[in-house]
């Protein structure tokens, strides 16, 4: 076997499974409706449960440190990912880099993650409305004065938590160094 059937033998087949026909991470991905039914059974267990969402495009080291703390304050960690819809709204065109299905997947790929949904609203304010998770957590980009679901989180009696390491990456920067517009980490 060759140096590169070696490798992707590591990386598509897992325990003599094909990987890519159907991936072990794949069954984290839910519609609402299925969320919905778990976040129920999840609380009446007297599980915590913690929803984070955001776009997910180009992934750095500060959305890992997001997603580790807001797992950290839980025992149930779901991850809402805006659709390529919603992230040209607020983004412009030309993004997202990544498509929606590819952005749910490795997401869903990540141990912290329990359970990615896609989101096509300008916020998550209808999702946290249906799933009433314990925590609503944000990026440090946010305060929980700027949170933009802040009066249905409190409203709903959802505490808001602003998870992670203080901003150092962001997605915009990385994307300016790629095209040459910044120099610097």
């Amino acid at each position: 076997m060759s140096d590169a059937s070696a490798w992707l033998n590591r990386i598509f087949y897992v325990n003599g499974e094909d990987a890519l026909s159907e991936p072990g991470y794949l069954h984290k991905i839910k519609t609402l409706d299925e969320l919905a039914a778990i976040v129920d059974t999840a609380k009446a267990a007297g599980r915590r449960v913690v929803f984070a969402n955001g776009i997910f495009d180009v992934l750095h080291g500060g959305h890992i440190s997001y997603l580790e703390d807001a797992a950290a304050q839980g025992d149930l960690l779901i991850v809402a990912v805006n659709s390529d819809s919603s992230t040209r709204g607020l983004k412009g065109e030309g993004r997202p880099y990544y498509p929606q299905q590819h952005r749910l997947e490795i997401l869903a790929a990540m141990a912290m993650v329990d359970y990615v949904v896609l989101f096509d609203t300008p916020t998550v304010a209808p999702l946290l409305e249906r799933l009433r998770p314990h925590v609503h957590a944000k990026g440090t980009d946010y305060t929980r004065e700027t949170v933009p679901e802040r009066d249905t989180a409190l409203a709903l009696g959802i505490e808001i938590y602003i998870a992670g390491n203080p901003k150092e990456n962001a997605s915009r920067k990385i994307i300016s160094r790629l095209r040459g517009e910044g120099n610097g980490p």
